[in-house]
């Protein structure tokens, strides 16, 4: 099949080389030339694992192209996806339809056969029936049809997600929509990997339900590490109590600073903007998004605790400030919550990431970057691991704290042991729900 796939973003671009690679012609569309340019020129805009090979593979092949014209793109083509940014609209909480309904009416002028339109971004509830008006008002005399089809794409993971996903939910009104999308799907139909077929609401509530619940496991069990601290507990054997039970499972039990990214803060805003226009609160969601942005600054209060009371004057090495390991993406990630407090503070802040620093350093101004963590030791008050990149699990402790003028370690995503960490050396060592010591 032809597709056509508006949007070279993460959702948009992932999307289009993996479904490339499933075999069908898939041509990438954006209006930005510079990135345009990149894509041609075979280097990735965006950092994800695996992307691109793959992505050299399909454009070898034959399989895979990009252009900024989507009249083109569209002719012939059996389905056309919009996978455009919703960004939280300022001041109300909305996402932010503008490039979604921009692109509805675009491909309804440069459409000339039967299409479907799949709306691949993230829409509140009602959004696809708004397509599909602004489709029909745009060309009246257009046959189509318009599919919701939400994505599920962890980063760091898309590929594997895409190809080996848990469900694929696709919701329709038409049976000829359905058939387009089963041939879409084909490989994974053949695979046996669950396909959710259901209505145009139904697809779109369940990507924001997904996400809300998911964020509301992640805000719960960093409250249990929180009262963990005070009385005692440990929140790795409590998660791994809890998780043991099949109706609770064991993913997104990491206690942490708090979740980010470019999913979870901006879809739990919007549910909970959708409730209120119905007049349905959601009250535990809007309860999370209070509680984890709670979770942030209290990381900052245990950082302070750890220099004294005072920022001024400390060196602080902090290791990762992507929202997530695997990723570039700085989009709601604690570090920007938690860097300009210490920056702010008074103090020398320098920082580590694999690759936070093409986003990091616009949006983290103040800071010192450097390419090794034990170079960002040396001397320092404090050490802070902020994202449990692979390269940060398995320091030299005991090289870090002779490099420090004051061994003292944050590590607020649980990846080291208060025995381990003493026996290295350090003086302090502070986690999240967890005994440590040195801070009685």
């Amino acid at each position: 099949m032809k597709i056509a796939m508006i949007g070279t973003g993460y959702v948009g671009l992932v999307s289009g080389v993996c479904l490339s690679d499933f075999g069908h012609e898939v041509v990438c569309v954006d209006k930005n030339p510079a990135k345009i340019e990149m894509l041609e020129r075979g280097e990735v805009p965006i950092y994800e694992p695996g992307l691109q090979p793959l992505m050299a593979k399909n454009v070898e092949a034959g399989r895979l192209s990009f252009t900024m014209d989507l009249a083109t793109a569209v002719e012939g083509a059996d389905a056309v996806f919009i996978a455009v940014g919703t960004p939280t609209r300022r001041g109300d909480g909305h996402a932010d339809l503008t490039y979604v309904m921009a692109a509805a009416e675009e491909i309804a002028r440069v459409a000339k056969d039967y299409i479907v339109v799949v709306t691949k971004s993230t829409v509140p509830v009602g959004t696809n029936r708004q397509v599909k008006q602004a489709v029909k008002k745009a060309n009246p005399a257009l046959e189509f049809d318009v599919v919701s089809n939400p994505e599920f794409l962890r980063e760091g993971a898309a590929i594997d997600d895409f190809m080996k996903p848990d469900r694929v939910v696709v919701g329709v009104q038409t049976d000829r929509a359905a058939e387009v999308m089963q041939e879409i799907y084909r490989p994974l139909y053949l695979r046996q990997f669950p396909i959710v077929v259901t209505d145009l609401e139904s697809a779109e509530m369940i990507k924001y339900a997904a996400n809300a619940f998911l964020a509301t496991k992640i805000t719960f069990i960093n409250e249990i590490a929180a009262l963990c601290e005070r009385v005692g507990a440990d929140v790795k054997q409590v998660a791994h109590g809890i998780g043991l039970d099949g109706r609770i499972g064991n993913k997104f039990l990491h206690a942490g600073p708090g979740y980010g990214g470019s999913c979870f803060p901006k879809d739990t805003k919007a549910l909970a903007r959708i409730g209120q226009d119905h007049a349905v609160p959601m009250q535990i969601t809007e309860t999370v998004i209070k509680v984890n942005e709670e979770i942030k600054r209290r990381m900052i209060d245990k950082l302070m605790d750890l220099c004294d009371g005072s920022f001024n004057g400390k060196t602080v090495a902090v290791l990762g400030v992507t929202f997530k390991p695997d990723t570039d993406d700085m989009r709601d990630a604690p570090s920007l919550t938690i860097v300009p407090a210490l920056v702010g503070g008074g103090a020398k802040v320098r920082v580590v990431d694999p690759q936070g620093r093409h986003e990091g350093e616009t949006l983290l101004p103040g800071v010192h970057w450097l390419e090794d963590a034990y170079k960002a030791a040396q001397n320092a008050d404090l050490l802070v691991i902020l994202t449990e990149w692979n390269e940060f699990r398995a320091l030299d402790l005991r090289r870090l704290a002779k490099k420090m003028a004051a061994p003292r370690m944050a590590d607020l995503r649980n990846i080291y042991e208060a025995k381990d960490a003493k026996r290295a050396g350090f003086e302090t060592y502070a986690s999240i729900g967890r005994p440590g010591f040195g801070t009685e």
